[in-house]
């Protein structure tokens, strides 16, 4: 694998730290700017929301440029958003910080993966994407772990310091390793040829695979912490080391889902999702005991994962006149479904049935996905079937022998 890939996993690194931190210093925010708790959330929700605006826009404005100048400038986009959001006098200039930092987010995921597959053989192109998605993982196990410590040591504006000071790193990675390219795709005819692309059924399908299967994951994983107190008996101090061993669990799950989908796309996704489905399904089962709660964290991240390259190689193949745009659709896929995910696991509390029905809600989401994925699955096989048709009848008409065929 070319060391360049280790540039992306930097910037996804940086990328995947503060988007979670933000979780862990919520109270030192709220208390710092004098607002209840409710409110610093937002922040949660201002970065989000950046994400999804951000990843197709910016994508689709930059389709014409240099794949390495618009990584860099993404990546330069993330630390100023960082830098002021460890400036910020108050609240709203906060929020507005949170919304600039998340814009870059799912287009240099987007544009990152295009650019990951162009440097490998075919058959290694869902493993380049997941080496990209390790740094997003890693961040999971030792990027939110010690920027959150930062943060409750040094104040939560060093927290976002940091950040920026890793950003800074990608940006020079990225400098040093990404090889210059001439730019746009040759198919590609600027915004609107990138936009023209996305009218495809089967794309739309492959992006509710995503909202539906990743929506599994959040429908549970939002609440795993009252899972984890309130089920399996664990103090509030223990939490912290069992989300890390979900971290763990998503590293393995990523690595193992980009070697499997280079050897069967759809089969990795279809194995995935049941996966999912049944990890979630057992869920409250195995919150009955410590080491039991402790073993289902970890195989939630490694199932949900397992899906992650093969979603993001997928939907890049259904667009392939615009595979930057599609992908960092993608992205804006999977915060659509962590929204969506975390209300409908919170409506499943509030209907009263139980801590751990987020995770029976996160359930019947994966068998969604899977319903989805069929039907994707059954409009290729419908595409393909009247073209092979096509050329049997083609054939038949042609007298043997006479080499029209060899043309």
């Amino acid at each position: 694998m070319p060391l360049a890939l280790l540039a992306l996993a930097v910037g996804a690194f940086g990328i995947g730290t503060t988007e979670f931190v933000m979780m862990g210093l919520l109270p030192d925010v709220a208390d710092d700017l004098h607002i209840s708790i409710p409110a610093a959330g937002h922040l949660v929700s201002a970065y989000a929301l950046g994400v999804v605006i951000g990843a197709p826009l910016l994508a689709a404005l930059t389709a014409r440029m240099s794949r390495r100048t618009v990584l860099i400038a993404l990546m330069a986009l993330f630390v100023a958003g960082n830098a002021l959001s460890a400036l910020a006098p108050g609240n709203d200039s906060l929020l507005a910080a949170r919304f600039l930092s998340g814009l870059p987010h799912g287009a240099f995921f987007g544009v990152g993966a295009v650019v990951a597959t162009t440097m490998v053989p075919p058959e290694r192109k869902a493993r380049s994407v997941s080496l990209m998605f390790l740094g997003l993982t890693v961040a999971n196990i030792a990027g939110v772990p010690a920027a959150t410590l930062m943060g409750q040591h040094l104040g939560w504006r060093a927290t976002f310091l940091g950040v920026s000071a890793i950003g800074l790193a990608a940006i020079a990675s990225l400098a040093l390793l990404i090889p210059h390219d001439r730019g746009s795709l040759a198919s590609s005819s600027g915004l609107r040829g990138e936009l023209a692309a996305l009218k495809s059924l089967p794309v739309w399908l492959a992006l509710g695979t995503t909202v539906a299967g990743f929506g599994a994951l959040f429908a549970a994983y939002s609440y795993v912490t009252p899972m984890l107190t309130g089920s399996a008996g664990f103090a509030e101090g223990d939490v912290t080391l069992l989300l890390a061993l979900f971290g763990v669990g998503a590293t393995a799950g990523n690595l193992l889902g980009g070697r499997l989908a280079d050897h069967s796309l759809r089969g990795t996704l279809f194995g995935g999702l049941a996966s999912l489905g049944l990890v979630l399904l057992v869920f409250p089962l195995l919150m009955r005991a410590e080491w039991s709660a402790a073993l289902a964290v970890t195989l939630l991240g490694m199932a949900a994962f397992i899906t992650g390259s093969p979603l993001q190689l997928m939907v890049m193949e259904k667009a392939a006149a615009a595979p930057s745009l599609a992908s960092s659709a993608n992205q804006a896929a999977f915060n659509l479904a962590n929204a969506g995910g975390a209300w409908i696991g919170g409506l499943a509390l509030a209907a009263g049935c139980g801590t751990t029905s987020p995770a029976l809600a996160g359930a019947m989401l994966a068998v969604l996905g899977l319903g989805v994925a069929s039907v994707a699955y059954a409009v290729d096989r419908r595409r393909v079937t009247p073209s092979a048709g096509r050329e049997r009848l083609v054939a038949s008409h042609v007298p043997e022998g006479s080499g029209a065929l060899q043309h």
